[in-house]
């Protein structure tokens, strides 16, 4: 086993676990992946002021996003197909979340199902929503997500339609997944994988699958997803949402300040700074980029939180300095699960604790409450 030290190590490590379709189906973007890398690189433009002289001693990362406490204002962003990364990938990463403090959010396009993760863990988790065109479905999975005591929905705004992402096509990912020799060639040199695989019941979209009508297996599923996610998304669904769902509301794919005076104006609990980790429209701004702009123009109406290329404390105290109650980690995670499984989440988890005390005591804080973006650098940061 490698020393871990940082996040790239355990992409590293998952790149080799991991059969190739289901690595690149989460380390990818859209189209030339501009969007994908600008998420990343965009938070190393951003430069922060060294302090000396300073008492470090008894410091905090504690924070609350959408009024849940937490050890650090950082949560498992919801990430389809999380079970093929790791056997049972989306109940080890909730149970890692849960030993660790921080929030896990499942999504609908998950291999374990609502109910598998609720029975594996203690604490409400939060569930992630897709708009599809089946309304009765819909309100059949607002349902379960309230009887399994879920605690908050994730709506997602920016999936109306699919991007097209390349390696996925060159892959041939689909539901079920194309078994071509390259592809069998390639699961046959992951035997940790294979292996765990095996061990498993849980390989097929839990929420879905046996919940719809028609919908008993991976061939009939890829007929029905094709069709199901709704152009015609608009605010009035998102108001007869809230009204079903009763509870914390946050709103995901928000990168333009119109959209976010209408997310403030929707009643919502708080909106996430998101271009879907760049998997959706390639030549969009970064998340960290546009984070300023939104935090100015909606105030205090509604919690802003952001996701996308976020791989460090740094990033997250970066994040935070520029207005961010809360970010979300999706590949950072991923990484974490496909290299070592809920070990290597809560390895993930560590790592980016680590960075972040340390670099708030470097930069002259010990309550992460007290942080503002008086700790950059003037002139690195967007505005």
């Amino acid at each position: 086993m490698p020393v871990i030290t940082n996040i790239e190590d355990l992409r590293v490590l998952a790149k080799r676990r991991v059969p190739r379709m289901f690595y690149d189906y989460a380390d990818s973007g859209s189209w030339t992946e501009s969007t994908y890398r600008a998420n990343e690189s965009d938070f190393q433009r951003i430069k922060l002021r060294q302090r000396v002289a300073v008492n470090m001693e008894n410091r905090s990362t504690a924070a609350a996003m959408v009024g849940v406490d937490v050890k650090m204002p950082v949560a498992i962003a919801p990430t389809g197909l999380t079970g093929m990364q790791h056997a049972d990938g989306e109940i080890l990463a909730a149970q890692a979340a849960e030993a660790f403090g921080i929030p896990f959010t499942l999504s609908t396009m998950s291999i374990c199902s609502i109910e598998d993760v609720a029975a594996h863990t203690t604490r409400p988790f939060w569930f992630q929503l897709y708009v599809m065109r089946d309304r009765d479905f819909i309100e059949r999975l607002i349902d379960r997500a309230k009887a399994a005591n879920c605690g908050a929905l994730v709506l997602t705004l920016d999936l109306q339609i699919l991007g097209q992402r390349h390696k996925d096509l060159k892959n041939g990912l689909s539901a079920p997944p194309k078994l071509t020799l390259p592809n069998l060639i390639n699961m046959a040199t992951k035997p940790r994988w294979c292996l765990g695989m095996l061990g498993t019941s849980r390989r097929q979209f839990g929420n879905i699958v046996g919940h719809v009508k028609g919908v008993e297996n991976m061939g009939s599923l890829s007929e029905w997803t094709a069709k199901q996610f709704d152009p015609q998304l608009n605010w009035g669904d998102v108001e007869w949402i809230k009204k079903r769902w009763g509870g914390k509301l946050i709103l995901k794919g928000i990168q333009d300040v119109e959209d976010a005076r209408l997310a403030a104006d929707s009643g919502a609990d708080a909106l996430i700074v998101s271009n879907h980790g760049g998997r959706q429209l390639d030549g969009a701004e970064s998340s960290i980029h546009a984070l300023p702009r939104i935090v100015e123009a909606v105030g205090s109406a509604i919690e802003v939180h952001m996701d996308g290329g976020v791989r460090s404390g740094q990033d997250v105290l970066k994040a935070w300095a520029l207005g961010a109650k809360g970010c979300y980690i999706g590949r950072s995670m991923l990484y974490g699960l496909g290299a070592m499984g809920r070990e290597g989440v809560a390895k993930a988890l560590e790592i980016i604790h680590k960075e972040l005390d340390l670099t708030m005591a470097f930069c002259g804080h010990t309550q992460l409450r007290n942080v503002d973006r008086s700790i950059l650098l003037p002139g690195t940061f967007p505005t």
